[in-house]
C-alpha cells in the first residue's frame, strides 16, 4: 500500500476541516444544541419519559445519528467533488495511487471528522441532560460503522454530481427527512399501528434504534436487525465504489 499517498490525501482533508472550522464543527454543534433546547426543554416538559428514559436524554442518540448521517455524506461528497470541479482529479488518477488508496484517504478523513463531531456533540449533550451509556463499545461500533458507510455514500454522490445543487440533493431531500421520520424524536410504538409498519421500511430506523440501544438498552427493533442493515448498506456502497473505479464512471469522461 502507498501509505504516503493515503496519508497525504487524509491530511489534506483534515486540514481543510480546520480551515473551515466554523462550518465543519461550530455550526453543526450549535444546530444540535438548539435541538436540545427546543425539543428537549419545550417538548420534554410535556413528555416526561420514553421507555423509562427522560425525553431530553431519549433524543440524544437520534440527534447524534442525524448529524452523523448528514455530515458524513456532505464531507465526503464535497471532498471528491472539488478535485473533479477544478480538474485535479486527473492528476490523482494518473499518479501511482490505487483506487483503494484514494477511497481510503477521502472516506477515512470524512469518517474521522464525523466521528470527532459526534463525540463533541455527545459531550455537549451531557451539559443539557444526564447521559448514561450502557454499552460504550457498541456505541463506538455504531458510530464508526455509520460514519464509514455514509462517507462512502457521500463519496459516490460526489462522483455522481455534476453541479453543486446535486451535492445537496440527497442529504437535504432524502437523508434528513428519513432521519426525522426514523425515530429521532420518538419511539416507534408511539405511532398508530399502520404507521409503525410503514416506518419499518425506513432503513434509518434501524440505525437510530441500534445506536439508542447502546445508550439505554432500549430499542424499536432487534440489535441483529440493526447490524444487518448497516452491514448490508456498507456492502452495497463498497460494491458501487468498486464498480465506479472499474468502469471509470464520471471519473474518466
Amino acid at each position: 500500500m502507498n501509505i504516503y499517498a493515503v496519508r497525504t490525501i487524509y491530511a489534506h482533508e483534515m486540514h481543510r476541516a480546520l480551515r473551515t472550522l466554523f462550518q465543519s464543527v461550530v455550526s453543526p454543534v450549535l444546530s444540535t444544541s438548539l435541538y436540545f433546547v427546543v425539543f428537549g426543554a419545550a417538548i420534554g416538559s410535556h413528555i416526561t419519559e420514553v421507555g423509562g428514559v427522560s425525553y431530553g436524554a431519549f433524543i440524544v442518540p437520534g440527534l447524534i445519528m442525524l448529524m452523523l448521517l448528514t455530515q458524513s455524506v456532505s464531507n465526503a461528497a464535497f471532498a471528491i467533488y472539488f478535485p473533479k470541479f477544478n480538474g485535479t482529479i486527473y492528476e490523482l488518477l494518473s499518479a501511482p495511487v490505487s483506487s483503494f488508496e484514494i477511497v481510503l484517504g477521502y472516506v477515512g478523513a470524512a469518517a474521522t471528522k464525523s466521528v470527532i463531531l459526534g463525540l463533541i456533540i455527545l459531550a455537549t449533550a451531557n451539559l443539557f441532560v444526564d447521559l448514561q451509556i450502557a454499552h460504550p463499545v457498541w456505541m463506538i461500533v455504531f458510530l464508526v460503522l455509520t460514519a464509514v458507510t455514509f462517507s462512502l455514500l457521500g463519496f459516490i454522490i460526489g462522483i455522481w454530481a455534476d453541479g453543486f445543487e446535486k451535492l445537496q440533493f440527497i442529504p437535504l431531500l432524502i437523508i434528513t427527512p428519513l432521519a426525522f421520520l426514523g425515530g429521532t424524536f420518538y419511539a416507534i410504538d408511539m405511532l398508530p399501528p399502520a404507521w409503525q409498519t410503514v416506518t419499518l421500511f425506513n432503513p434509518v430506523v434501524y440505525l437510530i434504534s441500534g445506536f439508542r440501544w447502546s445508550f439505554y438498552g432500549i430499542a424499536d427493533v432487534s440489535l441483529a436487525a440493526s447490524l444487518l442493515t448497516i452491514g448490508a448498506f456498507l456492502t452495497v456502497c463498497l460494491a458501487v465504489v468498486w464498480w465506479i473505479f472499474k468502469t471509470g464512471y464520471r471519473l474518466k469522461t
